[in-house]
């Protein structure tokens, strides 16, 4: 079994934000594989499809953005799913807004959630996908700047970045993850 996990925010005030893109292309993906109803367990929402013969569950922590962690190790405990076999989606502060940037291991780089997933996990070790948000300009604090809303310019970048992860996620059931990191981050 393969495991895509989106970090993000529960509730419906953090659904279009910057922290959430990572729910957003579960939610998309889910679409595109025409994945059955999410259902709650372990502290998130979760559906399983199947890809060809692949398994692949789609997980969204309930658990806020921080404690992701939280989620996430149980269930790949219970799955007896390794950390070569999940792919985490999340935001990045240090990319610009839209661009994606694939790696197989790497640190938090100060990103709470992804700080959590490694201290649970006992590993960086695991393939990620991040989507850039940029920074914010001017005196905006950055927990204020990941749970507010993408700008009008910024909507269609997103999107697209939102798309590709997803596309990427899907070539991800028949190819190693080193060949979709070195064609999606060329793109």
């Amino acid at each position: 079994m393969k495991m895509i996990i989106g970090l993000g925010n529960p509730g419906k005030q953090y659904t279009s934000t910057r922290h959430n893109v990572g729910f957003q292309a579960i939610d998309l993906l889910a679409e595109q594989l025409n994945a059955p109803t999410m259902q709650t367990k372990f502290n998130g929402m979760i559906t399983t499809v199947h890809i060809g013969t692949e398994k692949v569950m789609l997980v969204k922590p309930l658990t806020y953005m921080n404690l992701s962690g939280e989620c996430v190790r149980p269930l790949m405990d219970y799955y007896e799913v390794n950390d070569d076999e999940i792919v985490v989606i999340y935001d990045d502060l240090d990319l610009t807004p839209g661009k994606l940037r694939l790696r197989e291991k790497g640190g938090a780089g100060g990103h709470n959630g992804m700080k959590s997933l490694i201290a649970h996990l006992g590993t960086n070790e695991f393939n990620r996908i991040r989507i850039g948000v940029g920074r914010p300009d001017g005196p905006m604090s950055v927990a204020d700047y990941v749970l507010g809303a993408f700008s009008k310019d910024e909507q269609p970048m997103i999107q697209e970045a939102v798309e590709r992860s997803a596309s990427a996620c899907r070539a991800w059931k028949e190819r190693p993850f080193l060949e979709i990191m070195n064609e999606y981050n060329g793109a």
